[in-house]
Formats: structure tokens, sequence, C-alpha cells
């Protein structure tokens, strides 16, 4: 996987260097050349001078050819601009964004751009994000008859409600996390692009879960 990150501050040093120890080919945008030091010794990956949304300095970070690519400079305006230009540019598949203002967020998620809030989002949870494909497991309970579940919403079931996907004493859905912040649904609460539902389900019952959800 090829993931590009525009910011090398705590939060993108930080994600660049757990991407790159995890194997991953990892390019850095920062404008200021000595914030690289933040990445360390060890790190293996490439490194960029320049601002986020210049296409030059994309390019040579490998924009072309990423997986992902993520947000986290200092200012919101250069995170946008810069998703903005990754998303609808260069076509990148999976673009996360951090925002500090959050009465922005929903204004820029309408236009199909993901966000994170720095405050309740950190390092691990944008990791979740990259690689969330599907669902996967976050904690089972007792000797492993109830698992905690953890899927991102596919585009083919916005406007649905949790409810269609409840089956008392085999699947509840027990959170949402939108915009960065999480809360308990009820059954008629619609499913938004780019939720991410955490599930309790019985073990025996996952695959049925799985079809539903996901016709998997």
């Amino acid at each position: 996987m090829h993931i590009v990150i525009m910011g090398c501050g705590r939060a993108g040093a930080r994600l660049a260097r757990k991407l790159d120890e995890e194997g991953h080919s990892v390019a850095v945008i920062d404008r200021n050349p000595t914030a690289f030091h933040l990445l360390g010794l060890e790190f293996k990956g490439a490194t960029v001078t320049g601002v986020g949304f210049d296409p030059n300095a994309l390019i040579e970070a490998g924009v072309e050819r990423a997986d992902s690519f993520v947000a986290v400079s200092s200012g919101d305006n250069s995170n946008i601009v810069s998703s903005i230009v990754a998303k609808d540019v260069f076509h990148v598949p999976r673009v996360i964004t951090r925002i500090y203002d959050p009465r922005r967020a929903q204004i820029y998620r309408r236009m199909g751009i993901p966000t994170v809030a720095p405050v309740t989002w950190g390092v691990n949870r944008i990791m979740d994000l990259l690689f969330l494909e599907t669902s996967y497991t976050r904690d089972t309970f007792g000797n492993g008859e109830v698992e905690l579940m953890e899927a991102r919403v596919p585009e083919t079931l916005v406007g649905r409600t949790t409810g269609e996907f409840e089956v008392p004493g085999e699947i509840h859905i027990a959170s949402i996390e939108r915009l960065g912040s999480a809360f308990m649904p009820v059954s008629g609460t619609k499913l938004e692009r780019d939720d991410v539902i955490s599930v309790m389900v019985l073990r025996e019952s996952i695959g049925k879960f799985k079809r539903m959800f996901f016709g998997a």
C-alpha cells in the first residue's frame, strides 16, 4: 500500500513511522523541511518539501499510485484543498482529512471528503480507517460467544436504517461514529456516508450479519 501524508507534525510523523514500520510505502509532504526530523533516522519512506495542494509536490510524493491520502497539517484550509486535489484530480481511492473546526466538517463531508476531529481521533483511529475495508473484530466477550465488530457503511446502504440490520438476541448496532464523534443509534437512525458502526454479534451469527450488511 502507498500512502501520502500531508503534514509532518506530531500526528503526521507518528502515523508515517507506524505505517513505515508495518512495511507500507509512505511519502510525507511538509512545507518546512526541518519538520522531517520527527520521522527519525529509521524512517525509510520519502519526504517532499512543499504544500499538499501543489500538484507537482503530490506527483513527487507518488500520489498517482497512492492507495490513500491523509491530510493532517495544522491548517483546515490546507487540509481541505489538498484533499480535494487528491480526490478529484488524482482520484486517490481513500482520503482522510483532519478538521479542527467541527462546524465546517459537515460541509466538506457533503462534498465526499471524510473528516476526522483531532480531539477524538488519534493516529490509531486513522490507521483503523485506512485499512477498514469491510469489518473486523475489535473485542470478544466471555469465551468468544459474543464479538464486538466494527464496519464501515458501504455506499449501497446509505439511507437505510439501523433497525433493518438488527436481530434480537443476535445482532445489535451499539454505536455509530460520525464526523469524529460517537452516538448510540435508535432503530430508525439512518446510515450516512463514511459512518463506522460498532456491532455486538453472536459468534454463530457473524455470517448472517455479513450477508445482511455486505451481501457476502
